[in-house]
């Protein structure tokens, strides 16, 4: 039924939960899991508004797109240790919506599973997370929502 599963991951406790529900899918079918962790592009005059400016400053994009790797990286690892197999990890730079549907339209992804909740979500958790609700309705694929 599926061959192709993204999985938007951020490092969030709702993120790994939905790699999980990929993880279980993919052991009842032959499908690839693709890991994806988008982090936001900050330009250099953004970074330079900031309040504290240490001696050195780091390009923003440089620092978010290293931490998104580790992020995707330990996905990985907890995915295989989970049983997965055929899983790819991808670290993208954007609005996260954009990309997560962008990205599962190029490369024909039949399910995106996304986390309710992400990091930046308040902690009450009523509400439908601004991403997942966001990639729902965007998408031209199923979302699971988990």
């Amino acid at each position: 039924m599926f061959k192709k599963i993204l999985v938007a991951v951020d490092g969030s406790k709702s993120s790994f939960k939905a790699m999980d529900k990929a993880i279980e899918l993919q052991k009842l079918m032959d499908t690839e899991i693709y890991l994806m962790c988008v982090y936001k592009h900050h330009s250099l005059f953004e970074a330079s508004l900031s309040i504290g400016r240490p001696d050195s400053m780091d390009i923003p994009d440089k620092v978010l797109s290293e931490y998104a790797k580790e992020i995707v990286n330990h996905a990985k690892e907890q995915a295989k240790e989970k049983g997965a197999v055929k899983v790819r990890g991808f670290v993208k730079a954007g609005r996260p919506s954009k990309v997560i549907t962008k990205f599962a339209e190029d490369k024909d992804v039949d399910l995106i599973v996304v986390g309710s909740r992400g990091t930046h979500s308040d902690k009450d958790g009523m509400l439908l997370g601004s991403v997942s609700h966001r990639v729902a309705s965007r998408a031209k694929c199923p979302v699971l929502v988990v």
